[in-house]
């Protein structure tokens, strides 16, 4: 199949009334099964959510990419679909919560139909149809109707537990207008274990999650139409607005440093972190800071005893390091490789588990230590978006940046913030957060770098010269 021009590819949203309706294992199911018909499937999911897309990715054998207008504005979330979608046959796009659920007390931002309307993208409403029959109409109705502009192209009911129950399902829906494209009966099988924060990230079930997503793909493959879907999905004609595609490098510079005189320095080398204990990371950064000159490698806190050779900087994403504590605390030539690294100046970037492992001790188990703080687990969940500006000059952004983030976690630091905060925070009450020491900036805070590419340009620039 010939790819469609990147402002036309053939795109749908998979979405659903609220949480817990299946969205994620159709949408996912569908990435897989198209991609197992031969299509080059491009995977994006709604909201700041990492986990998903790791299952996504999984899918397709291509990066998973969120679309956030809260965090990055909507006026980039065309074109960061268009830089995910470059050369792909059709896009599936996972929807956020409920349909029309987005930030609070901010009508539809960040929600998915905020996001359907600005891909100009046709929605699949996914039901759980387990305890309604008749009802079901009144519920797709109500949806169809919410919003004009938002198109339900269809409908694919879950949970349906015999073939009379689908008839009454059925039957309700034909007066409603809107097609069933697909009727999926209760499947144990494909069910994903959850924890504290969600799914459990593909990176710590690698078996467990192909033949998970496998399932998935089986599931949906038997009870769905794919044909109607790719039929809706290619009937999505080019975005609005005639967007052209992100791209991370700055207007008129080169997609990456590169030595071109003997004399010439190499690019800085920035460390990031990954494996099991640190999953959370966006597409962007990385493609950012390659985009900025850095050389870019990734490490495993868990397994690697020493940081990458010539590390310049580091960056430390968000995950579980509060599940892998023990492991992390034993792994202590590299927690002092970390600590050396940090308290000689060098930049380092820390987001909410990467806060954590820098603290002094994660539940009483030694970290770091590159910050006089201490962490542990907590039974609140700490959840939301917010508007933070930057408290003082740091490796990442100049005092007075404006960036919009994100939190999610259920750990404290005491104290909150050190001497020189990263954040001051407006909602949900005005504070200021994180820690800015040496090259240092640690924070609970996730943010996009696409909203504010100076960022990452800022942090390679340090590498260079710190």
């Amino acid at each position: 199949m010939t790819s469609s021009p990147s402002s036309s590819v053939p795109r749908l949203v998979v979405a659903a009334p609220s949480s817990g309706s299946g969205k994620t294992t159709v949408a996912t199911g569908l990435m897989a099964a198209l991609a197992g018909r031969g299509l080059a499937v491009s995977p994006h999911k709604v909201g700041p959510d990492y986990i998903d897309p790791g299952y996504h990715s999984l899918a397709t054998g291509r990066v998973g990419r969120n679309l956030d207008a809260y965090l990055c504005g909507a006026e980039l979330v065309a074109p960061l679909f268009l830089h995910g979608a470059h050369g792909c046959d059709v896009a599936v796009v996972e929807g956020v919560m409920g349909l029309y659920d987005g930030a609070a007390r901010e009508g539809e931002l960040a929600s998915t139909a905020q996001v359907a309307k600005l891909l100009g993208a046709p929605v699949v409403l996914v039901v759980d149809a387990s305890s309604q029959s008749r009802s079901v109409a009144a519920l797709v109705h109500g949806f169809v109707s919410w919003d004009p502009e938002v198109r339900v192209g269809g409908v694919i009911l879950n949970k349906v537990a015999s073939d009379r129950h689908e008839a009454l399902l059925r039957e309700a829906l034909d007066s409603v207008g809107v097609p069933v494209l697909g009727v999926l009966r209760r499947a144990p099988r494909v069910d994903v274990p959850s924890r504290h924060l969600g799914l459990v990230p593909v990176a710590e079930r690698r078996g467990a999650a192909v033949d998970a997503v496998a399932a998935m793909a089986s599931q949906v493959s038997d009870g769905c139409d794919l044909e109607a879907l790719v039929a809706l999905a290619r009937a999505a004609g080019p975005l609005p607005g005639g967007s052209a595609p992100w791209t991370p490098c700055a207007p008129g510079s080169s997609p990456a440093h590169r030595p071109t005189r003997p004399d010439e320095k190499a690019p800085p080398r920035v460390a990031v972190a990954g494996g099991a204990a640190f999953t959370f990371s966006y597409a962007e950064h990385a493609e950012l800071l390659a985009a900025a000159g850095a050389e870019v490698v990734t490490f495993d806190p868990l397994r690697d005893e020493e940081l990458p050779e010539g590390t310049a900087g580091l960056v430390v994403g968000g995950g579980f390091p509060e599940v892998y504590a023990s492991e992390l605390s034993a792994n202590e030539p590299l927690r002092k490789a970390v600590a050396e690294l940090a308290l000689g100046g060098a930049p380092v970037a820390a987001e909410c588990a990467g806060l954590l492992y820098l603290c002094r001790e994660l539940d009483g188990l030694p970290m770091c230590g590159v910050l006089d703080a201490s962490a542990r687990m907590s039974e609140r969940l700490t959840l939301g978006y917010r508007d933070a500006v930057a408290v003082s000059d740091s490796a990442l952004a100049v005092a007075g940046t404006r960036m919009r983030g994100h939190e999610f976690h259920r750990t404290v630091v005491e104290p909150g913030a050190g001497a020189t905060p990263a954040w001051g925070v407006r909602a949900p009450e005005r504070r200021v957060e994180g820690f800015v020491e040496r090259g240092v900036h640690a924070s609970y805070l996730h943010t996009h770098w696409a909203s504010e590419p100076g960022v990452a340009r800022r942090f390679v620039e340090r590498c260079r010269t710190s």
